[in-house]
């Protein structure tokens, strides 16, 4: 089963700009899966679990703005959840979804719980992946020391080395998973060096973060207060070791807002990838439960 490439015109504060997608199965399934991935990811981090939700789902896996093939952002000030969530209604329309299931790694996450927690909002299932309203600021002081930095490779063996050290906690994976992990996140410039498949500005809202917040305690309490509005059935997957997830926050999470069932993969950080077989069933099952 191959996908189709789609794109849809979306609307920042500073411009237009245009949206990437994946659309797999069916194009005329009501039934509608919204894959959405972390960070520095993109839509192609479905391409395993895609096909097999596809026999009962539209499965649509956008490339986040600023990431893969979609566009970038005039102003980098934007890489915020509230453009994302904009942008996935979006997406939703051109889509003709009038309900749909959500599963969101990381940053996906996020717009889902951000969108889930509005009234009269689509989602009538919500998976989130090793993410919830409060993150360990040891982990996200990792990740942002990577998000902008300007790295380039002479050749792919050495990009594809790379990040694979900096995905580490992503757990255990073959040498050709890691292959395609990294061949789905970088690209070749003009000068036929590797460099990241994506826009270096988003590490922009980590700088002014970093002075408004500096604590973070006023995201943290928005996204709690977004958490608790949430109402529909909702399923929490967690690295068992990861730093971004605490298993404390994980638990605070399973008593409050939506109450989901909460599975830990052992042997994995942050965040699960969702490529093996084991981990694409948990999904299904859930999904069609």
């Amino acid at each position: 089963m191959m996908p189709s490439l789609k794109s849809v015109q979306c609307l920042s504060p500073a411009g237009l700009h245009r949206m990437a997608y994946k659309e797999w199965g069916d194009a005329d399934n009501p039934k509608v899966l919204v894959c959405v991935h972390g960070l520095t990811r993109v839509a192609d981090d479905f391409d395993a679990l895609a096909p097999v939700l596809a026999a009962h789902y539209r499965v649509i896996c956008p490339d986040v703005v600023g990431r893969g093939r979609s566009g970038r952002l005039a102003d980098p000030r934007h890489y915020v959840i509230p453009q994302y969530v904009a942008d996935m209604v979006t997406l939703l329309a051109r889509a003709d979804a009038q309900t749909v299931h959500w599963l969101g790694t990381s940053m996906g996450g996020l717009i889902g719980l951000a969108l889930a927690s509005l009234p009269h909002n689509p989602i009538q299932k919500l998976i989130l992946n090793d993410i919830g309203p409060a993150i360990n600021p040891e982990a996200l002081a990792r990740i942002g020391k990577y998000v902008g930095e300007p790295v380039a490779f002479a050749t792919f063996d050495e990009a594809s080395a790379y990040i694979r050290a900096i995905s580490t906690t992503f757990g255990e994976h073959s040498d050709a998973e890691w292959g395609k992990l990294a061949a789905d996140v970088l690209r070749q410039d003009a000068d036929g060096r590797w460099i990241r498949h994506y826009d270096l500005g988003l590490a922009a809202p980590f700088v002014s973060a970093a002075a408004s917040d500096p604590d973070g305690q006023m995201a943290e309490g928005m996204l709690w207060a977004a958490y608790d509005a949430i109402r529909c059935p909702a399923l929490l997957i967690r690295g068992a070791e990861s730093d971004l997830l605490t298993r404390e926050v994980a638990l605070s999470m399973t008593q409050r807002g939506p109450r989901p069932e909460l599975v830990e993969l052992p042997h994995v950080g942050h965040a699960p990838t969702l490529v093996h077989g084991d981990q694409i069933a948990l999904i299904e099952n859930w999904l069609l439960s």
